[in-house]
């Protein structure tokens, strides 16, 4: 099996982290013990190039490998971004990639997509912090500062450096369906998916130590997807009013319960099309969808294909 090609293309300024995170996630993903991508990193201008911290990385690869590659991720490079202009080592780099080559970029690494033409007419995101600066030198970009990542088809963008954990899971996911992308997050120890329209960022993100939570009623929800579940049911979990359920499981987890509740569902029934034989109105009922129909009309509007559909694709 010819493996997918996962190009990083790093700059002067690279920041460590986005880096690892790439080749933590694609290098992770296997079927059967084999490894499903190559993972190689590459610079405009080969040798040592200096990251944002007190190191250095060796990079032997230059431009000529942006051809071979399927997927290219440009990770962001601190003080070398937030332009609207292309370095003309950077521009020759970027020219090398093929048409059709999925491209990717992490936090402020969006300004090159955008400066290369990339992103016009498409919706992107970006670092929140860099949001406003992004606006104004890329309008003909549909900017969305809120959310985690976007999906253009072959162009995807992600906004600070967790949200490329989200982005890399996703493509994995895209990929190879949910399985093998919920096998890399368990090896990495992170949440195999947050939902790409979650905020960047919520008011309180980290419970106070000791304070309450909404993590049982979140984990009973879980346990009982093939059931009907209220808002009353969950905040009797925790024995508290709707209201104040309703209010700390935004605070904490950024999107609303019947929300968070109907991507579980439909990321439960994913697995099952991937992993199991059952019919289509079993794994309806099994997830709490209730009908066939009600389950393709949810797969349509998360997926964007029908349950059949997504089953071929996953299990040939």
């Amino acid at each position: 099996m010819t493996r997918h090609v996962v190009a990083v293309l790093v700059r002067p300024g690279v920041m460590p982290l986005e880096l690892g995170i790439v080749h933590q996630l694609f290098g992770s993903a296997r079927t059967g013990g084999e490894p499903l991508y190559e993972v190689v990193t590459c610079a405009p201008e080969p040798g040592d190039v200096r990251t944002d911290a007190d190191f250095a990385v060796r990079v032997p690869r230059g431009p000529e490998t942006l051809a071979a590659a399927r997927t290219v991720v440009v990770p962001a490079a601190h003080g070398a971004d937030e332009t609207d202009r292309l370095d003309g080592p950077l521009r020759a780099a970027l020219a090398r990639v093929r048409p059709g080559t999925r491209i990717a970029s992490i936090c402020t690494g969006a300004f090159v997509l955008a400066a290369a033409g990339l992103l016009d007419g498409r919706r992107a995101t970006t670092h929140w912090r860099s949001a406003e600066l992004f606006r104004r030198l890329f309008p003909r970009v549909g900017l969305d500062p809120d959310v985690l990542y976007t999906d253009e088809g072959d162009v995807l963008t992600s906004a600070g450096e967790a949200a490329g954990i989200d982005l890399c899971l996703h493509m994995i996911r895209t990929d190879h369906g949910a399985a093998v992308a919920n096998d890399v997050a368990r090896r990495t120890v992170v949440p195999p998916h947050r939902d790409g329209g979650q905020a960047q960022y919520i008011p309180r993100p980290v419970a106070e130590p000791g304070s309450p939570s909404t993590s049982a009623a979140r984990a009973w929800a879980l346990r009982h997807l093939d059931r009907p579940i209220s808002l009353r049911d969950l905040a009797e979990r925790e024995s508290v009013s709707v209201r104040t359920f309703t209010r700390r499981f935004r605070q904490e987890v950024g999107t609303s319960p019947a929300r968070w509740l109907l991507r579980q569902r439909v990321e439960r029934a994913r697995q099952l099309l991937e992993t199991t034989d059952l019919p289509v109105e079993r794994i309806a009922a099994d997830v709490g969808l209730g009908t066939a129909a009600s389950l393709r009309r949810r797969m349509r509007e998360t997926v964007g294909v029908s349950p059949r559909s997504y089953r071929r694709t996953f299990r040939g």
